[in-house]
């Protein structure tokens, strides 16, 4: 395969969520002073997604389908529940198979680690760029389950989705024994191979899924993607103009990720106003969190105290202000937000209804994508 991604994502899409297992047994600690000690972030639990793209010549356009529909897939998961709670996304990204990566290293390079930055996911998809090179499954498989931080949380949905369309046996290391890696960590592989479905199992992409009990796929990646504008388009698009007001950056990354966010809401829009409008839908979600650098988020984060906020991190309209008017600001800008959240959300139902009542397409990658990630999600009673 001589391409795959000619720009970076999930952009996209993809993906942790909360992860919740009702039927799972709990286990037996020797005390209970255990889970009392336990850290917040090691509670939560999690949909854990690593895409792993390859970026030889021929895949420029499965690097388009992933830019276009990394906002789609992230709203997706952003609707699933389990016992009424809302899940969390990380997503991780590779890329492989590009000569312009080093060869002693299988051709393979950790463009992001797990993240729930959404913005930062979509920067790093869109800056993907394809140039031909060796395609080494098994290699970046096994190199993915090393270097990503995977967790112990047995409730945890972990998934591995590798795209690509060179023959899965390539490369010194075999994709079965990365296989036997993902089983002995609860890593689920799903393989999608660009091309004919029975040119994938001949060379090895099913079996690839089969070890470890994902699903394989097989899409033209070539096939443009299709959105559907909806009457209420125009009204999220102006929504989101006044939801950007709403972020106050502070430290020394909060320009820079402000202006972050004005690039990738761009950037989503250059596919289509509709695509623009899905991405506007993923930030009114409880995905969409920037607690790094707005501070509307850091507050309702627990180790947040305005006494360790020094008047150099403040944006220029809080600095010389009191803790207390600046609490007061805050609590402002988190009203109006949440209100605009809201509104973006119920004209969204309406959207998804249009969208439903005319929509006769695949959308390659994404299409694919959802459809193995609630596949395996019911596993552990996920409910959409």
């Amino acid at each position: 395969m001589k391409t795959f991604l000619k720009t970076s994502v999930l952009s996209i899409m993809i993906l942790g969520a909360l992860s919740c297992n009702a039927n799972a047994k709990p286990k037996k600690d020797t005390a209970s002073i255990i889970e009392k000690t336990k850290n917040s972030e090691e509670k939560k639990q999690y949909i854990k997604v690593a895409l792993l793209l390859d970026t030889s010549n021929s895949m420029d356009g499965l690097i388009d389908q992933a830019k276009a529909q990394l906002w789609e897939i992230v709203n997706e998961l952003s609707y699933a529940k389990c016992e009424e709670k809302k899940p969390n996304l990380q997503i991780a990204l590779y890329e492989y198979g590009n000569d312009r990566l080093n060869g002693d290293e299988g051709y393979i390079r950790q463009v992001l680690g797990f993240s729930n930055d959404l913005d930062e996911i979509s920067k790093e998809l869109f800056s993907l760029t394809t140039n031909g090179g060796s395609e080494y499954c098994g290699h970046v498989i096994r190199t993915s389950l090393n270097q990503l931080n995977w967790g112990n949380n047995e409730d945890d949905l972990k998934m591995i989705f590798i795209a690509g369309n060179e023959p899965f046996t390539q490369g010194k290391i075999s994709y079965k024994d990365a296989a036997k890696i993902a089983h002995k960590n609860d890593v689920t592989v799903n393989t999608i191979f660009c091309g004919d479905y029975n040119q994938g199992i001949s060379s090895y992409w099913k079996d690839g899924a089969d070890l470890t009990h994902g699903d394989y796929m097989a899409i033209n990646h070539n096939k443009a993607t299709v959105h559907i504008a909806s009457p209420y388009d125009n009204t999220i698009l102006e929504l989101n103009i006044k939801l950007n007001k709403t972020y106050v950056g502070y430290g020394k990354i909060g320009k820079e990720k402000i202006a972050m966010q004005a690039e990738q809401d761009a950037n989503a829009i250059s596919y289509s106003s509709a695509n623009g409008v899905s991405r506007t839908v993923s930030k009114s979600s409880h995905l969409y969190k920037n607690s790094s650098w707005d501070l509307v988020d850091a507050e309702e984060t627990e180790d947040f105290k305005y006494e360790d906020l020094k008047e150099e991190q403040l944006p220029k309209e809080l600095k010389g202000k009191s803790k207390s008017q600046i609490k007061s600001y805050i609590a402002k800008k988190r009203a109006e937000r949440k209100a605009i959240q809201k509104q973006i959300q119920d004209l969204n139902l309406r959207r998804r209804d249009y969208i439903k009542s005319k929509s006769k397409t695949n959308n390659g990658l994404e299409s694919a994508m959802i459809e193995a990630i609630k596949s395996q999600a019911k596993k552990k009673n996920y409910q959409w």
